[in-house]
């Protein structure tokens, strides 16, 4: 059985730091590698001075990932962060020329969450189903293509500037076992993003091919809302799997969705399924089951359409809270972190994650 990165990340997350927290909490992994039966993986210290300390440390690191069924040799190096102004990475402007759709490097399917309207929680779905995925052992990487409105960065717990060696490449954080990129890092969070459209295709192009993902087994994207020119970018520029599409069961959320189905249609992506999300109400005091935006529309749709229904989940005061505290719930073990795991193994099943 070969080792997963998963599994090497929650190994380095027993070493405790003389200082407090772990090598994975306090983001000092980098460049996880594995071949077969061998890992190999950077520890960075935040000094040379620190580094100078922490042999033991990297010995120790090999050990515990050594220990690992499946792994058969184990290699860390230690290298230290440069104390020193990283090279200016300008994000934006106009895209570069391209024959026809590209494949992301090292990405084996990229799949599209878009709704055709906002507040239908396409973000929470996508962050939720990214942390469920990675619990199933894949490779997980999460894009927040919402250029407009980032919200990845507070759902997923992580607000550092990704580092760019060379001005050009980018260096994904990481987060709950998820690779993840979103303009939001590169940004103040209170900053507006006031680009017309050609900046946005431009943006969503270097997050596409800047970023060093990695190996993935798939790579999800949260578009904005609507039908744009994010989405229209990264259907005719990009090796799509295919599209899901998020929606309330509501008929204005429904007649929205609807748009976002047309468009895919259009440009020749593969809906692979719906999913309603707020379909029901539990009271938490009572147990009285409510539905507050409808019942049953999305699975009407996606019976008309002849598509599958990939899944329904409630409207949960939990799941806000763990959204807005940075730990999405699909990372515990609730009820709705359960539904979240058999929305990925749903996908997992059917070959398209």
């Amino acid at each position: 059985m070969t080792v997963t990165k998963p599994q090497v990340l929650d190994a380095l997350q027993r070493l405790a730091l003389p200082d407090g927290g772990d090598l994975v909490t306090r983001d000092m992994v980098r460049a996880i590698t594995i071949e077969g039966a061998n890992v190999r993986f950077v520890i960075e210290a935040p000094s040379s001075e620190v580094a100078k300390q922490m042999e033991s440390l990297r010995q120790a690191a090999e050990r515990i990932v050594s220990d690992l069924p499946g792994v058969e040799s184990t290699s860390a190096l230690l290298t230290a962060h440069e104390a020193k102004a990283p090279p200016t990475l300008k994000v934006g402007g106009h895209p570069k020329p391209q024959q026809g759709p590209m494949k992301v490097a090292g990405v084996d399917r990229i799949l599209a969450i878009g709704s055709g309207k906002g507040g239908v929680g396409k973000s929470t779905v996508s962050s939720n189903l990214a942390v469920a995925l990675a619990k199933q052992g894949r490779r997980v990487g999460l894009l927040d293509a919402d250029i407009y409105g980032p919200s990845q960065p507070r759902m997923m717990g992580v607000n550092k500037r990704p580092a760019s060696p060379d001005g050009k490449t980018i260096i994904p954080l990481h987060s709950h076992g998820v690779t993840i990129m979103s303009l939001g890092f590169m940004l103040e969070e209170d900053k507006p993003v006031v680009w017309r459209g050609p900046m946005l295709m431009g943006a969503l192009q270097q997050m596409l091919t800047q970023v060093q993902w990695g190996e993935l087994d798939v790579l999800i994207v949260d578009l904005p809302p609507g039908t744009g020119d994010v989405q229209l970018t990264l259907c005719q520029k990009t090796e799509l799997t295919g599209a899901i599409v998020v929606s309330t069961p509501q008929d204005v959320a429904l007649l929205d969705a609807r748009k976002a189905l047309g468009m895919f249609d259009q440009l020749k992506t593969p809906v692979l399924g719906l999913i309603e999300n707020m379909s029901t109400f539990h009271c938490p005091n009572c147990g009285h089951e409510a539905h507050i935006f409808g019942q049953g529309g999305v699975a009407a749709e996606a019976d008309k359409l002849g598509l599958p229904l990939l899944g329904t989940l409630p409207i949960d005061l939990d799941t806000r809270l763990a959204g807005d505290g940075g730990t999405p719930i699909a990372a515990g073990d609730s009820d709705m972190a359960k539904a979240y795991g058999q929305l990925a193994e749903g996908l997992v099943r059917g070959g398209m994650a």
